[in-house]
């Protein structure tokens, strides 16, 4: 029940004809990253590293190594559906411009498809019972530029930008190709980095089919709607976000970011609703010890609640993580919504970083 639950979500947008879709490639809101998600997503300014492909394409330039890898991996829906990321980035002319890539899949395996289950004359044949996997694909390529190179303390402006394409596909069912683009910017000031993100920025356009021979006799005699080919549109969201970094002797730092999401989709249910633009902000905590031992936290989806009352209330979800790097090695892990205190589950989260000098 929960698989079949779970694919009707992600065949929302496939069964929908042209137009423009509120939660439209919403996989690509989730994030990446375990020291993003133990900051509640607030990393706008501060990233830093290879995931800055997703985040902010802008922070490639600041990466303390001439190339990074990284992977994560996590499950939500009791494991149920998969969520996995892959990443590298590399310097290049001489050491001005970043190049990376980045894939992103998240999926529901092995559905079973009953649609075959019951023959013509009316018998149950289990044999005849298949199962197929619902899942979203994205590859985003990334490109970032700092005048100055690789000179991440140093004050001054760095500009990026993705090109990313998406691939969405339910089975034999019906699959989508879609196409888009994000743009960044990260300014440092001192002991400031201020920052500005668009994503789909020119809204982004996913192409779905169908396959005629999967949707039989079975699919009109039970009264299910024949879905036609169609396409969606993603629109803008643009991400505004100012960090602070204060170091306390040799030993301590503390890095505090506060993000501003503002969606351009209609009125969604955050703490600033307003239609047709929202905005949803979210803050976040890093302090490490010699940049090597880092505890993260940081709060986000903050929404009104009405009870049967009608009185009003506010849910927050928090979460805390944990990172280590030795030497060229690195591994974060992130718990989302601590305490329960939202509708959402918690999950834990675990990546890995790799830094490569030449």
């Amino acid at each position: 029940m929960t698989k079949r639950f779970l694919l009707l979500l992600l065949t929302i947008p496939f069964l929908a004809q042209a137009q423009t879709r509120k939660y439209s490639n919403e996989f690509l809101q989730i994030g990446i990253g375990s020291r993003a998600f133990g900051m509640s997503g607030s990393v706008a300014s501060s990233t830093n590293d290879v995931t800055s492909g997703y985040w902010n394409p802008a922070g490639l330039t600041r990466m303390r190594t001439n190339a990074q890898a990284s992977l994560m991996h996590s499950s939500y829906f009791a494991g149920i559906a998969k969520y996995d990321y892959a990443g590298f980035a590399t310097f290049v002319a001489d050491n001005t411009a970043v190049v990376g890539v980045s894939v992103i899949r998240f999926g529901v395996d092995d559905i079973p498809d009953t649609s075959e289950l019951i023959s013509a004359d009316g018998s149950i044949n289990y044999d005849r019972v298949r199962s197929f996997s619902a899942a979203d694909y994205a590859f985003m390529f990334s490109y970032a530029r700092n005048h100055k190179g690789r000179q991440k303390d140093e004050d001054g402006l760095s500009y990026g930008a993705n090109v990313k394409v998406i691939h969405r596909k339910v089975g034999e069912y019906g699959k989508s190709w879609g196409f888009g683009f994000d743009v960044g910017a990260q300014y440092k000031l001192k002991n400031f980095i201020f920052s500005a993100v668009g994503r789909d920025i020119t809204t982004t356009f996913n192409a779905w089919s169908y396959n005629p021979d999967k949707f039989g006799s079975v699919y009109t005699t039970t009264g299910n709607d024949i879905p036609q080919n169609s396409t969606e549109t993603t629109l803008p969201r643009i991400i505004l976000g100012a960090a602070y970094y204060k170091a306390f002797g040799d030993k301590f730092g503390l890095t505090t970011e506060t993000n501003l999401n503002l969606t351009t989709d209609g009125q969604r249910n955050v703490l600033l609703s307003a239609d047709p633009i929202s905005i949803d902000p979210t803050i976040g905590l890093e302090a490490d010890f010699k940049k090597t031992v880092y505890l993260r936290s940081g709060i986000g989806n903050i929404q009104k609640i009405s009870d049967f009352e009608g009185k009003q209330t506010y849910s927050i979800q928090p979460n805390i993580g944990l990172g280590i790097r030795i030497k060229n090695f690195s591994i974060d892990y992130a718990l989302t919504n601590v305490g329960n205190q939202s509708d959402a589950l918690y999950s834990n989260v675990f990546s890995l970083r790799l830094d490569f000098e030449r």
